[in-house]
């Protein structure tokens, strides 16, 4: 074989590798921005035993974790919740089947984790009522679960990528015994709530919007003093509605749960596990912030990775946070938010936890975590004066 030969066969190697390597990225890029319509079910389930009141799991990080969580099953049609841990060894769990509020899972072969333990407000056995937000982009669905006694103390719960405001309900009763109405509201492009222009998340660059109209709401129903709470990317969103909007002045304590305080670290750590290359994942983070490629991968606008970084932006924020992580968290690294409380920690408080999964720190120990936030609201927030009072 000629060397002419050779060279252009080692360049023809050289071009579909990196083709092969453009097209995953921008498939990756896209993955970040696109609602997901597919839901993977990565669970197995081995064993269920009704009258026992147990099932058999394959073990993974997150089956093995001690608390109480959900499990969808059926493509998502059916779903139970699955209690305490009962024994485990090196790939089975065996759990309490606390109950199932939906579908048959006794032929169910494989499952969702979730941290979700009420579908409803009416899981929570308290008065609530559908309510709708007036958006940019139209009304969007929300619950309001008012306090049990008249109040002018408020929380919004923004919930986080690819799941809906039912994220929120675990918060509803400590938020409830501190006499705050709860207003769990849905956003753009989340299945509820109407769809932005393209349809893809704008990582909470946009999303505030929506969050901005929720105090509105609350403020037009007599709200006077609000605390935002954000869960994962719903972090990201809170934050950029407090150096954004208006509104925000009327904020007095924000909660982030497993928060999103920086994209690019987050997305590095995601692409690692996942184990992408690393030029793969920094040609995908590429795609996304560059104006030339938005449409590319699906997005009318690209991402600007800088305004999204609060570890940065950290001397902008003026209201007082509680940070609750996990160190365990497994999908949204906790070095953002430990990074955010030391560069404010006149402004931040971090409960960090060390073995909760992904917004799975209720779950893991409920009793801590709304000793925190009790804890937080009853020193920080309910001392201060209400947004608006002179």
């Amino acid at each position: 074989m000629s060397l002419a030969i050779v060279a252009g066969a080692i360049a023809g190697a050289a071009i579909a590798i990196a083709s092969a390597a453009g097209m995953m990225s921008v498939r990756v890029a896209r993955s970040v921005i696109t609602p997901p319509r597919v839901r993977l079910n990565d669970v197995t389930i081995l064993e269920v035993d009704a009258e026992r009141g147990t099932i058999v799991l394959a073990r993974t990080a997150d089956t093995s974790t001690p608390g109480r969580y959900s499990l969808w099953f059926d493509e998502g049609r059916g779903h139970a919740r699955v209690g305490e841990l009962l024994n485990h060894d090196g790939t089975r769990v065996t759990r309490v089947l606390d109950s199932v509020q939906r579908g048959d899972i006794s032929s169910a072969r494989h499952g969702r984790w979730a941290g979700w333990w009420y579908l409803t407000p009416a899981d929570l056995a308290v008065p609530f009522r559908e309510v709708g937000v007036e958006t940019s982009l139209g009304v969007a669905p929300a619950w309001r679960v008012d306090a049990e006694s008249p109040t002018t103390d408020w929380v919004i719960q923004v919930h986080g990528r690819a799941v809906t405001r039912s994220e929120g309900l675990r918060a509803v009763p400590v938020f409830r015994s501190a006499g705050f109405t709860s207003l769990l509201i849905s956003y753009r492009d989340d299945g509820d709530a109407p769809s932005s222009p393209d349809g893809r998340y704008a990582l909470g660059a946009e999303e505030w919007l929506d969050v901005e109209s929720a105090i509105a709401y609350a403020r037009d129903h007599g709200a006077r003093r609000i605390v935002l709470m954000g869960w994962s990317m719903g972090g990201a969103t809170v934050l950029q509605c407090l150096v954004r909007s208006p509104l925000s002045a009327l904020v007095t304590g924000v909660v982030l749960e497993s928060p999103v305080i920086d994209w690019v670290r987050v997305l590095r750590f995601q692409a690692s596990a996942a184990g992408l290359p690393s030029a793969v994942r920094d040609a995908a983070l590429t795609l996304l912030a560059s104006p030339r490629a938005a449409r590319l991968v699906g997005h009318d606008a690209p991402i600007d990775f800088a305004s999204l970084d609060f570890v940065a932006r950290a001397h902008e924020l003026q209201t007082p946070i509680l940070l609750l992580h996990s160190d365990d968290d497994g999908f949204v690294p906790s070095d953002g938010s430990v990074a955010l409380a030391a560069e404010r920690p006149d402004l931040v408080h971090l409960e960090r936890f060390a073995v909760a999964r992904h917004t799975k720190l209720w779950n893991s120990d409920e009793h801590r975590w709304n000793r925190a936030i009790s804890r937080w609201l009853d020193t920080v927030v309910l001392p201060a004066q209400p947004k608006g009072d002179d």
